[in-house]
């Protein structure tokens, strides 16, 4: 790699994964202060490869020229490295993150033929197997995984799922994913199922509770499309307000079992506040008890 300067006005940005429309502030008063830590990184063709925030803050501050990384490699790995820079210095979305975690890994893998492939199969598997793959996982230190969990401190196993949201889902499946329809739990299992099936699938999980979407998808793997749908006609949807309610109403019924068990009283000043609430829940409960002795 050659460090020499280079006219910022010769430079081009080219790459699709440049990012050169963030806000750079920060980054420009760093540079004011103690000037340019870390050169920018072009090729023989003054494209810019690496260290977009930093040409961008650069130009706006009115510099005309700055030291530069000259790297002379093939057009594959100067996509890698662009991809590197991406996923290690850039906020990305989640979508974004895992194309350039599936891109790099096709690259990486190219040019170290050598190197543990990354296993893209998705069918799930018995605890045997699961044992198994994670031993796999812990001695592997070649693979795309391995060395991008040191970059970015992420753990082999989220690398490993990101890069498999990627590869696997249809475009749908990433749309919906991208309109928060889906998280990346149901995305994880609905990719264990083909691109085509998993059109047909998606717009029976996209209201589905993360429950819900296994049994939809391990019908679907046993017995198709018509079997999907059948079990998801079987399935009640719990409204919302029920959903939000499960957490708060476990810890209620712990902390009032241990209050009770242990004949913890308490006269403090927010006493009247306390049992206000408590009243209200009571007369809450029964409303509720009788609404669904009713309906049952």
């Amino acid at each position: 790699m050659e460090l020499v300067t280079r006219k910022l006005s010769d430079i081009t940005t080219n790459s699709e994964y440049l990012r050169t429309d963030t806000n750079v502030d920060t980054l420009k008063k760093s540079i004011e202060n103690i000037g340019l830590i870390n050169p920018i990184t072009i090729n023989k063709k003054n494209e810019l490869l690496a260290g977009a925030r930093r040409f961008q803050a650069m130009s706006e501050l009115g510099w005309t020229e700055a030291f530069v990384n000259i790297v002379d490699k093939d057009t594959l790995e100067q996509e890698l490295i662009s991809i590197d820079e991406n996923l290690v210095r850039t906020p990305l979305s989640k979508l974004e993150f895992e194309n350039c975690l599936n891109r790099g890994r096709e690259i990486y893998e190219e040019l170290n033929p050598s190197a543990n492939k990354i296993d893209l199969s998705n069918k799930g598997g018995d605890t045997e197997k699961k044992q198994k793959l994670k031993e796999q996982e812990k001695l592997d230190t070649n693979s795309f995984a391995a060395i991008t969990a040191e970059k970015t401190g992420l753990s082999k196993s989220v690398i490993k799922s990101a890069i498999k949201r990627d590869a696997l889902a249809s475009d749908s499946v990433k749309k919906a994913r991208g309109l928060g329809e889906l998280n990346a739990s149901q995305t994880n299992e609905i990719i264990q199922l083909d691109k085509d099936t998993q059109e047909k699938i998606l717009p029976l999980i996209s209201d589905k509770t993360l429950k819900e979407t296994k049994k939809i998808i391990k019908a679907a793997k046993k017995g198709g499309v018509d079997a999907a749908i059948e079990e998801s006609d079987k399935l009640i949807p719990l409204p919302k307000e029920y959903t939000l309610l499960k957490s708060p109403l476990k810890r209620v019924n712990k902390n009032l079992s241990r209050i009770l068990l242990e004949e913890l009283k308490y006269n403090g000043p927010e006493q009247q506040v306390f049992n206000k609430e408590m009243l209200e829940l009571k007369e809450n409960l029964e409303r509720y008890f009788q609404m669904i002795g009713e309906n049952n």
